[in-house]
């Protein structure tokens, strides 16, 4: 029998404590893994850390520079090693001013490129120095979304959103290519419309979900369940990967490469964020 994808490692998972965060975190236990979760909901926080004694739960706000650094100790603290990252923290900022680009405000831009590009920077940037001081090399999971180069402009137009997914994968290839030499992974993971709390206004909107189930047509046409992305999230975070850096593989339904019809003009909602 094969040992477990992830034994012996430990993964440190910013936005580890709802929707696709928090399906991973338990996926990587059962993978085998001793698992860092962060999150800001202290609730949330405390059912991850229900789990079992392999999870560790951390009240923390990605968006802070300190908190990836602080988990990565706590890993290492806890269980003795830090081998993965994977950032899941983001969100929508349409409710603080992201939308079309004629509508955006100053506020709207900030808030969004805090929750969705500058969190992520960080705690890459602790994952690498982490990894280049113990000379371990390592695994980093980013999450965009199908957003970053397949728009939809009639129900998912916030731009700055947009544009923070698609610097999610910029980022990410320049460090794949940057640290390779240092065996330093680095991959980025897309969705679509998932069921999530962060997606629940798309979910309750019957013509965005009328046109998810043509622009999503796999499995009967349907937004994601949380655990689809599961297998995607263990590969790259486990030695399976080894050889892949710098890919970006959408687990969107087939988003990406399927027209979807439009039942009408309007409605509303996001694809990916904080899951």
């Amino acid at each position: 029998m094969s040992r477990p994808a992830l034994e012996h490692s430990t993964v440190v998972i910013v936005g580890g404590t709802t929707g696709l965060g928090f399906s991973a975190v338990r996926a990587c236990v059962e993978a085998g893994a001793a698992v860092v979760a962060v999150g800001r909901d202290p609730a949330n926080v405390a059912a991850v850390g229900a789990l079992g004694d392999r999870v560790r739960g951390i009240v923390l706000d990605a968006r802070d520079p300190r908190s990836a650094e602080i988990a990565i100790d706590a890993a290492i603290e806890s269980f003795g090693s830090f081998d993965a990252l994977y950032h899941v923290a983001g969100g929508s900022g349409r409710r603080h001013g992201d939308g079309p680009i004629d509508e955006v405000s100053v506020g709207g831009v900030e808030f969004t490129l805090d929750l969705n590009l500058k969190s992520l920077i960080w705690s890459n940037r602790a994952a690498v120095r982490r990894f280049l001081a113990r000379r371990s090399g390592g695994s980093i999971l980013n999450m965009a979304s199908t957003l970053a180069w397949s728009p939809s402009p009639a129900h998912f137009a916030t731009h700055v959103y947009a544009a923070a997914k698609a610097g999610v994968i910029g980022l990410s290839r320049s460090i794949a290519s940057k640290y390779a030499a240092s065996d330093i992974r680095c991959n980025v993971i897309a969705p679509a419309l998932f069921v999530t709390p962060m997606s629940r206004r798309a979910q309750d909107d019957a013509d965005v979900m009328a046109y998810v189930a043509t622009k999503q047509p796999l499995d009967g046409g349907r937004a994601g369940a949380p655990a689809d992305a599961d297998a995607a999230v263990v590969f790259f975070l486990s030695d399976a990967s080894r050889f892949v850096t710098g890919q970006v593989l959408a687990v969107d339904g087939g988003w990406s490469v399927s027209e979807g019809q439009h039942a009408s003009r309007g409605g509303s909602g996001e694809v990916s964020g904080e899951r």
